[in-house]
């Protein structure tokens, strides 16, 4: 398997790094091979063993890179879900979509499982995006490591006395510390010298992302279940069953639902109702080879209705012909999968979160990829759908508040 330039010259920066300082943080931009960076800087390392933790969509494209790359240590793969189930026998930890374990002021599950798993351990760091939304979620990344740059700071609270800024937010009428602000400048001292960095315009990247929105009409059911939902807070279909939207929170889930033709009860069930948006894609991209993205399940199951011959793999879908169909739920297949054989990426809606755009749209890009990467958006006409891309495109999370303003 032949590296390009940069990834060998990345690894041996990394190979200083990671000496030196025990960790080291490859924050290279989606599609720029940040994976086979870490796996050669792992075989430069000489170690025996290592375990990968990543994605569940992206482990086989792993597995298949670490096949041809010929190197002899041995590499476990396993998803975030996992962590807790692995024994403490790896001689290096690899993290993937490292961002994801920035949850503050209280580190999840994961977050502590590898914590546990990182005792002693070296650590590569993998993530385009390593502080999406603010530095604060810098802290418990590096808090899984002994060698963390923040050590004397034994949790969130004693890390933010020293680098956060204090600051209120009003969450339902109650006053709450707003811990998202901090000393970024005095943090990055702290941390750059951990950091490599690579852009897609420094990789050669020719491939453009070109966006475009389509329209779809909104349907009289959809029409009808919205107005109830924000005027009545709830509403019984034909059938007697009751969707109810008794707080702030399900109310705007809810019509975000609707306006894709499902919604999900307080039992957990969901309703699919109209297929608008699905018989749209269906017409629109035929005979072309897509990948779909959804948010919610309901969405997934409507979608796979549709399309009925469609793939859940990446790898086999890349393998597959010109009319071939891949369907996954944004937040599995935003991150760590490869996408480069479609024609399209089609997004049957929109998440609430700023890093599930930048991220799923990048899903395309290559370096040898010199068409553009056409991504479209299928929003219902006078729905909530284009409201949230405005915002996630200005690199803002969509939140309670901004769809207050709306109804």
């Amino acid at each position: 398997m032949q590296l390009r330039d940069y990834q060998i010259d990345i690894a041996n920066r990394g190979l200083e790094v990671i000496n030196e300082f025990g960790l080291v943080y490859l924050a290279m931009q989606v599609r720029t091979g940040k994976t086979l960076t870490s796996l050669l800087l792992a075989n430069k390392l000489s170690v025996e063993h290592v375990l990968f933790v990543t994605k569940k969509k992206a482990i086989s494209s792993i597995q298949d890179d670490f096949k041809m790359s010929g190197y002899v240590y041995k590499l476990d793969i396993i998803n975030f879900e996992s962590v807790h189930k692995c024994q403490n026998i790896y001689d290096l930890i690899i993290i993937d979509e490292a961002h994801s374990l920035g949850q503050y002021p209280i580190p999840s599950k994961r977050t502590k499982a590898l914590k546990e798993l990182c005792k002693g351990k070296p650590v590569i760091y993998l993530s385009g995006t390593p502080t999406p939304e603010s530095f604060a979620q810098i802290f418990h990344q590096f808090w899984v490591s002994d060698k963390s740059p923040f050590a004397d700071h034994k949790n969130f609270y004693s890390w933010h006395k020293h680098y956060g800024i204090p600051k209120k937010k009003f969450v339902f009428n109650r006053e709450l510390a707003d811990y998202s602000h901090v000393k970024t400048e005095l943090i990055e001292c702290e941390i750059n010298h951990l950091f490599l960095t690579y852009t897609q315009q420094e990789a050669g990247f020719e491939s453009l992302v070109q966006e475009a929105i389509l329209y779809v009409p909104m349907s009289d059911k959809v029409k009808w279940a919205i107005d109830k939902i924000t005027n009545d807070k709830l509403f019984r279909t034909k059938d007697g069953e009751i969707v109810v939207a008794d707080t702030a929170v399900k109310e705007m889930q809810k019509v975000h639902q609707i306006c894709s033709g499902t919604v999900k009860k307080d039992d957990g069930n969901a309703i699919i109702f109209d297929d608008t948006k699905a018989n749209f894609i269906k017409e629109r991209f035929k005979d072309q080879k897509i990948a779909i993205f959804y948010k919610y399940i309901a969405e997934g199951l409507l979608l796979k209705a549709t399309f009925k011959n469609s793939y859940d793999d990446p790898q086999e879908f890349n393998k597959a012909g010109g009319d071939a169909v891949f369907i996954s739920q944004v937040q599995s297949g935003r991150e760590g999968i490869n996408l480069s054989t479609a024609d399209a990426l089609v997004m049957y809606n929109i998440d609430f979160s700023a890093v599930s755009y930048w991220q799923s749209r990048a899903r395309m890009q290559t370096k040898d990829r010199t068409i553009a990467s056409k991504v479209f958006w299928i929003f219902t006409v006078g729905g909530i759908e284009e409201r949230i891309f405005n915002m996630v495109q200005a690199k803002k999370d969509f939140t309670l508040r901004h769809f207050k303003k709306i109804y």
